[in-house]
């Protein structure tokens, strides 16, 4: 986003004036909803269905950013599935691999696996009390060795049937549910920050106008002038 907060305020006024009200009422009370308290951290997803059903299920809840750690495989949500979720989130594209979990966690989160081992915390015994990464590995074989040892721990989705697993993205989205409401129910200070609130907003408006950047790069270029 663009820098110093001034210009993002300024700018978002200006924009404003090309938003319809409708959205504009949308923009400036869904932006009190938006977390980065719990951030997704998805390991080389495979297909690009399951990659696009978690950016829109973490979307609906409002979480706000996402890790895509890539290896063999490019996250590339498919549109179809996302239907545009992928607009109102921010991806951080990262390599797979120990460095990239180390520069998540020294970020201030605390490493929690996704992944039904016997030794794992039930999702619902997992207190949310502070900043917290949740990994989701692969469709095939999961989280890596590598990423369960360095997690601080591992979370596990109890199940009643033969089933031994589910579908990574139906897995995430159980888990932004239950997240989301602990979030609401607790007194942890989970909201994004005021200067956070002004920049999404920006980069909101900016993708709900026709030719946003556009005209957002045109207003900066006349102000500073």
């Amino acid at each position: 986003m663009y820098k110093g907060i001034e210009n993002n305020l300024e700018l978002y006024e200006y924009l404003k004036e090309f938003l319809t009200e409708d959205k504009l009422k949308k923009i400036e009370n869904l932006v009190n909803f938006r977390t980065e308290f719990v951030v997704p951290v998805i390991e080389d997803i495979y297909q690009f269905r399951n990659a696009a059903a978690i950016v829109r299920s973490m979307e609906a809840f409002g979480f706000q950013s996402l890790y895509a750690l890539q290896n063999r495989n490019e996250f590339s949500p498919e549109t179809t599935v996302s239907r545009g979720a992928d607009k109102w989130i921010d991806i951080n594209y990262m390599s797979s691999g120990l460095e990239s979990l180390i520069k998540i966690k020294e970020k201030g989160y605390q490493m929690v696996a996704v992944s039904p081992e016997k030794n794992a915390i039930p999702i619902h015994d997992f207190i949310i009390d502070k900043p917290t990464a949740l990994i989701f590995g692969t469709e095939f074989k999961g989280v890596t060795k590598e990423t369960f040892n360095f997690a601080d721990y591992s979370l596990s989705i109890p199940m009643k049937g033969f089933t031994e697993s589910l579908n990574v993205s139906v897995a995430a989205g159980i888990c932004f549910y239950e997240f989301r409401k602990q979030l609401e129910r607790s007194k942890l200070d989970w909201k994004i920050s005021d200067e956070r609130k002004i920049n999404l907003k920006t980069q909101w408006a900016i993708n709900s106008i026709s030719s946003g950047k556009e005209i957002a790069e045109y207003y900066l270029k006349k102000i500073n002038k």
